[in-house]
């Protein structure tokens, strides 16, 4: 944890020095900010109402980003976030959403709707730039602007993961009743409005109908454990609403796979995912391959994890480090390298 909130600051710092990006953003307010965040490769012929970020590549056929009218990000985010390269089928940026992508764009953008402003590290193909303003070889003409990117990529899976460890160490505080084919969620939130649930993806792959009652909780917290998750159950009184104040978190999830229409945000930074229907909610995967639509609803709750005490901890379980830390590390060295070099060339 402490290891992490200091990466987190010099973060901070790498993406302060390039223009293009902007403030990085942590915790729940990822999951306000953006309708999908893919921590590794999209692949996608799908659609996606809200904003979208994408830590690694994005292939597939062609689909669609920024369709609805999320509100205004509040820390300047674009439509569309890739760190990596966008090929395969042409990608249609809709509604004035924009783009910051940090490698080349293969497939090319449509861009529909106001002016977009879209920001390119490499270069950029089968883009019609009519009224728009399309930038492309910022990596060259700025050393920051690859490292920064990754940078802000780094911030939020390590993010995305210590927010699903802190919310797998919460205590259940409501009732899961199962009875036959059908999974009552009776929330009992707390004087925070907090409500807490704990389930195995075994219960919940047994059952076939699923009834949340929030009961008026601000944020609902299901943690489901297990490896293997198979989202395939029907939402009575359908999926409406839930996505704003309910976060499903499989912490342990390293396979997801969704085939019905599913309520609530969705919190899984281990898992490869397949999705084949709609979440209506925010969702977070470490990889995805998306035949399915993601719809605004995105989580609106008050809950933010608590600060980590000088010299304590949050409660939540240690995350674990993997290969995104060591891109961090040299995305942030190179941008240090490089502005060392910039100072002994001016000294000279």
């Amino acid at each position: 944890m402490k290891r992490y909130r200091i990466l987190l600051a010099v973060a901070g710092s790498a993406l302060a020095a390039s223009a293009a990006f902007a403030s990085p953003v942590s915790g729940t307010d990822a999951l306000r900010e953006w309708n999908l965040i893919v921590l590794g490769d999209l692949k996608s012929s799908s659609e996606v109402e809200g904003r979208t970020f994408v830590g690694g590549d994005l292939t597939g056929t062609s689909s669609n980003y920024q369709i609805g009218a999320p509100s205004t990000s509040p820390n300047g985010q674009p439509g569309l976030t890739v760190v990596g390269n966008v090929t395969g089928g042409i990608k249609n940026l809709n509604n004035g959403s924009g783009a910051v992508v940090g490698g080349n764009v293969e497939s090319g953008f449509n861009l529909n709707g106001p002016s977009q402003t879209v920001k390119v590290g490499g270069s950029i193909a089968n883009t019609n730039v009519n009224q728009n303003v399309v930038q492309s070889g910022l990596a060259a003409s700025d050393p920051g602007f690859a490292s920064a990117l990754a940078a802000q990529g780094s911030t939020i899976a390590g993010s995305m993961k210590e927010l699903s460890a802190t919310l797998n160490g919460l205590s259940a505080n409501s009732q899961v009743d199962i009875t036959g084919n059908r999974a009552t969620f009776n929330a009992t939130p707390n004087a925070d409005g907090l409500a807490v649930f704990s389930i195995s993806a075994a219960d919940l792959n047994s059952i076939g109908e699923i009834a949340f009652n929030l009961n008026g909780a601000d944020t609902a917290i299901v943690n489901v454990s297990g490896a293997t998750v198979n989202l395939n159950d029907n939402f009575l009184g359908g999926t409406a609403g839930l996505g704003e104040h309910l976060i499903w978190n499989f912490a342990d999830a390293q396979a997801l796979d969704l085939t019905t229409s599913w309520g609530g945000s969705v919190l899984a930074p281990w898992a490869s995912a397949h999705t084949s229907n709609y979440i209506q909610g925010s969702a977070v995967f470490g990889s995805l391959v998306q035949d399915g639509e993601m719809h605004l609803g995105t989580y609106a709750g008050n809950y933010n994890p608590p600060a980590t005490p000088p010299g304590g901890s949050s409660g939540g379980t240690p995350v674990p480090e993997g290969p995104a830390w060591a891109l961090f590390a040299l995305g942030a060295g190179g941008l240090l390298l490089a502005r060392r070099r910039s100072l002994r060339l001016i000294r000279g």
